[in-house]
């Protein structure tokens, strides 16, 4: 009898809260007939995987920190035993169960706040990156997508500024790992959310929102759909690239 050949893993990261990005896009890659590996930071992550269960997904949670290195090569050993990874979904960072990193201008900002939310919203990024990047080599396949944000790489707002130098520096992540990795069938691309009516936005963020051309906030589903083309087989040659999903705020001239 012919080997069955193995599901395909997609991993997605950052996917512990109901309402957020990174769980919208796992109910969308689990409808594309991948199977799931979700990490989040809390045990809430369970929750979700049994969520998924219960619709008929194969899915299964890894609970860490994953901006310390140990961690990332445990994801590593638990993925291997499921499948070859595919797919990647850096979406890891911005809050943790709502909580924000801690706002500050430049000025007050500590090293310890700066290196904290540097390391949620960057350095995690790198290191799961780094870590299935040769593997999906070895194999001619992959599909990357990093969670970057509308503040960094677009904009920024005061006291905001570790935030937005990681967001940022998700986009020159992006760029240098697609030109080192197109030669093997891999692309890397990075979305750019702008206000999105996740679990943690607060009411100003939702107040923006409404301020937007279309006049409210956006989806975390609306979201999920830009990624999940971009992890689809469809997107072969579009690599290295930042697609916002702003509702059109980013092009705005004047406010008046």
């Amino acid at each position: 009898m012919p080997i069955p050949k193995p599901a395909s893993l997609a991993i997605v990261t950052g996917a512990g809260s109901p309402q957020g990005i990174g769980f919208a896009t796992a109910a969308r890659l689990a409808s594309a007939g991948h199977t799931l590996l979700l990490a989040g930071f809390t045990s809430r992550i369970h929750e979700r995987v049994r969520e998924l269960a219960e619709a008929g997904a194969s899915a299964f949670a890894f609970e860490g920190d994953l901006s310390d290195e140990e961690t990332v090569a445990a994801l590593r050993e638990q993925a291997d035993r499921l499948g070859p990874v595919e797919v990647l979904v850096n979406n890891a960072g911005m809050a943790v169960q709502g909580e924000l990193d801690a706002s500050a201008p430049v000025a007050d900002m500590s090293l310890v706040q700066w290196q904290a939310s540097i390391e949620r919203n960057l350095t995690s990024a790198f290191l799961v990156s780094r870590a299935f990047a040769a593997g999906m080599s070895a194999r001619g396949y992959g599909r990357i997508v990093n969670v970057s944000s509308t503040a960094g790489p677009i904009s920024a707002m005061p006291g905001d500024a570790a935030y937005a130098a990681a967001k940022a520096g998700m986009v020159g992540l992006t760029r240098a790992l697609a030109l080192e990795l197109a030669g093997h069938g891999i692309i890397v691309n990075a979305v750019a959310p702008g206000w999105i009516a996740s679990a943690s936005q607060t009411e100003a963020e939702a107040r923006a929102g409404q301020a937007t051309p279309m006049g409210r906030s956006g989806t975390p589903d609306e979201v999920a759909a830009v990624i999940e083309f971009l992890c689809s087989p469809a997107a072969s040659y579009v690599t290295g690239q930042l697609w916002v999903i702003d509702g059109g705020n980013s092009v705005i001239e004047a406010r008046a």
